[in-house]
């Protein structure tokens, strides 16, 4: 722009989100985990003068509210990059609990009544979704999705169903909010797609994706 140059950068920081060029985030991941770990340290050096309701209370104030802040960017990530947020709810879970490390995870999330890492994914974009639906979204996001009007009059467009547009690229476009979004929202009971209010989704949302992983 004039005599100035604008020298490319691989990796730039936006609202505490580090993107790269080829949004694989993986210094996002590297990062984020690098705090997680650090903050699972100190709490863990106190833990012993803890109740485990104070821990719990740290460990989401902490840790599984950085895991969770922009998490619908994780979509579609691969599984080894969510395996790491992963082990690190798990390591937290066992902290809070005080459970052995040989112990099955399940019972322990199930017992502090969290969702696993890509639960928690699901239901931000699901949540995001539902707004685009009512119309509650911010345009940015509300033109994204699409819904789903069949050519003929068919008794699934009853369902409250949404259009999944075809991704231009095998390995981004299914990671694009319109397209796991739709896909995500027609995968839904159609009785939770017709909940009139934001709070009582996110209630029955919950309790949903608790027995899909519980049942896994």
């Amino acid at each position: 722009m004039g005599d100035t140059e604008f020298q490319p950068r691989s990796v730039f920081k936006n609202l505490g989100v580090l993107l790269d060029s080829g949004l694989t985030f993986t210094k996002q991941v590297d990062d984020l985990c690098r705090k997680c770990y650090c903050h699972l340290k100190n709490i863990s050096s106190i833990r012993h003068v803890l109740t485990q309701d104070s821990a719990s209370a740290l460990a989401r104030s902490l840790i599984l509210s950085r895991l969770d802040y922009c998490n619908s960017l994780f979509t579609g990530l691969p599984q080894n990059q969510l395996n790491r947020f992963q082990r690190i709810q798990n390591i937290t879970a066992r902290m809070v609990t005080r459970s052995p490390y040989h112990c099955h995870i399940t019972p322990v999330l199930q017992a502090l009544h969290w969702l696993p890492v890509s639960a928690r994914i699901d239901f931000k974009v699901l949540c995001l979704t539902y707004q685009c639906v009512s119309g509650e979204a911010p345009d940015y996001l509300f033109n994204l999705i699409q819904q789903y009007i069949p050519k003929r009059h068919l008794r699934s467009y009853n369902f409250n169903q949404l259009v999944v547009p075809k991704g231009k690229l095998a390995s981004f476009g299914q990671r694009a909010f319109a397209v796991a979004a739709a896909e995500k929202w027609n995968s839904l009971p159609v009785e939770l797609r017709f909940v009139t209010t934001l709070p009582i989704f996110k209630s029955r949302l919950k309790t949903h994706l608790f027995k899909i992983h519980n049942r896994n």
